[in-house]
């Protein structure tokens, strides 16, 4: 499965974008539409880079995505969770009790662990709730 213009919209609207790095809520060089992989202090990227460095970040995650949910999901389902695991990497969808609860078949208790997903640096974020909350409803919305 691959992420649709849904989805890439999802993450753009949350991420935002910087042309310029800077560091985020806990320190991590940042910059484009959250992009972090060899960020560091002083870079800059124009839109079209940063639109790459989203697409190639998101190519990365879908096989990881596939890997790891076991259950068929619909395109929404699809796109919620490639934000999740955008924002938060795969290792944190791995051990996260909403993949173990969706690949049991129990898609609705899975869609209410979006929301536990709200802190950065051990404190409650508003960008971070309203991401999950965009994210849980996009997983429930019907394809």
């Amino acid at each position: 499965m691959r992420t649709s213009q849904r989805g890439l919209s999802l993450i753009k609207s949350f991420e935002g974008l910087r042309l310029q790095a800077y560091q985020d809520s806990v320190g991590v060089w940042t910059i484009g539409y959250g992009a972090t992989r060899g960020v560091q202090s002083g870079m800059k990227v124009s839109k079209e880079q940063a639109d790459r460095m989203l697409l190639n970040d998101i190519q990365r995650f879908e096989p990881e995505v596939e890997r790891l949910i076991k259950v068929p999901l619909n395109q929404n389902q699809w796109d919620a969770l490639m934000s999740f695991t955008y924002n938060l990497g795969a290792a944190n969808l791995e051990s996260s009790t909403l993949r173990r609860l969706l690949n049991a078949g129990n898609h609705a208790a899975a869609a209410e662990q979006f929301r536990r997903w709200n802190k950065a640096g051990g404190k409650v974020l508003a960008g971070l709730t309203s991401r999950r909350s965009a994210e849980r409803a996009l997983f429930l919305e019907s394809a």
